[in-house]
């Protein structure tokens, strides 16, 4: 029985093929300056195994990138083209609380977007108690009994 087993592990087959990569959307901002820039940039990534859309928006400089990927490798590939690259900083600023505090507001984000620290940054806010919520309540222009003294 000793020979067998250990012939048997010899003619056993194991997969060396990975796990399927999850299908996600990768957003990189690279300074790109003209058309050729832009076209090196989607060339370099547009090959890549697993991609299947890229969009290039130049005024934005940045790079949205869908598929089966790893976002790591496509920064890795951007940055081999020669370009300065890292990923998408920005988020809209409607999905943060204090979306101007210092350390978050930037001047080059594009319109519309504030720095994606803030979301580490700013504390959340505490949850109204049922008291608070009666007390603004009474003063609330949806509610047609509500003080209307200005």
């Amino acid at each position: 029985m000793g020979a067998l087993d250990y012939l048997s592990n010899f003619c056993t087959v194991t997969s060396t093929r990975g796990k399927k990569k999850a299908m996600q959307t990768v957003e990189i901002k690279v300074k790109m300056d003209c058309d050729g820039c832009e076209r090196r940039v989607k060339n370099a990534v547009k090959n890549m195994r697993g991609v299947k859309t890229v969009e290039v928006n130049r005024t934005q400089n940045r790079v949205t990138v869908s598929g089966f990927i790893d976002p790591n490798k496509v920064l890795k590939r951007i940055k081999n083209t020669g370009k300065m690259a890292e990923f998408w900083p920005y988020i809209p600023y409607n999905l943060v609380q204090y979306p101007y505090i210092s350390h978050a507001y930037d001047k080059r984000a594009p319109a519309g977007f504030v720095r994606n620290l803030v979301l580490q940054a700013s504390a959340p806010v505490p949850n109204a108690t049922h008291e608070e919520e009666k007390i603004t309540y009474l003063f609330s222009d949806d509610n047609p009994n509500a003080c209307s003294i200005m």
